[in-house]
C-alpha cells in the first residue's frame, strides 16, 4: 500500500533533482559565455527521467552515463555537448538565445513540478483525514 502512495512522489523527485542539475548546467553555460573555448552542455532531460526511474542502471546511450552516479546514489545524466548555431572566434559555442529559453523553459517546468509535489501531499493528507475532521 505504502509503495503505491509514494510512486508519484518517487517520481516527481526524481525529476525535481534532474530539473536542479540541468538549472545548474545551464546556468554555468551562461556564466561561461565569454570564457574562450567554453564548450556548453546539457543532457536530454527525458531520457535522464526515464534512466533514472527504472530500477536498473540503463546501458551507454539511454540518458545517463554508466558507472557515473550523482549524489544520492542515482545514475548522473549524460552529458553532451550543445551544437553550435553560429561559429564564434573564440571557439565558444554559448548562444545566449539558447541558454535563456533553455533556463526559462527549465525554470517553469521546475515550479510545476513542485505544484504536482505539493498536489500530491495535499491529496495524501485529506485522504488520511477522518470523516469527522471535514
Amino acid at each position: 500500500m505504502v509503495p503505491k502512495l509514494t510512486a508519484s512522489l518517487d517520481f516527481h523527485g526524481q525529476a525535481l533533482v534532474l530539473r536542479a542539475e540541468r538549472q545548474r548546467l545551464i546556468a554555468g553555460n551562461i556564466a561561461n559565455a565569454d570564457t574562450p573555448g567554453f564548450k556548453a552542455r546539457d543532457f536530454d532531460f527525458a531520457s535522464a527521467l526515464r534512466a533514472a526511474t527504472v530500477a536498473t542502471v540503463a546501458a551507454p546511450g539511454e540518458g545517463v552515463a554508466q558507472g557515473v552516479l550523482a549524489p544520492g546514489g542515482r545514475p548522473a545524466p549524460l552529458l553532451r555537448y550543445a551544437l553550435p548555431a553560429q561559429t564564434h572566434l573564440d571557439s565558444n559555442t554559448v548562444d545566449m538565445d539558447r541558454e535563456r529559453a533553455a533556463f526559462a523553459h527549465n525554470a517553469t517546468q521546475y515550479e510545476a513540478t513542485l505544484r504536482f509535489i505539493n498536489g500530491n501531499v495535499r491529496t495524501m493528507l485529506d485522504a488520511m483525514k477522518s470523516y469527522t475532521q471535514g
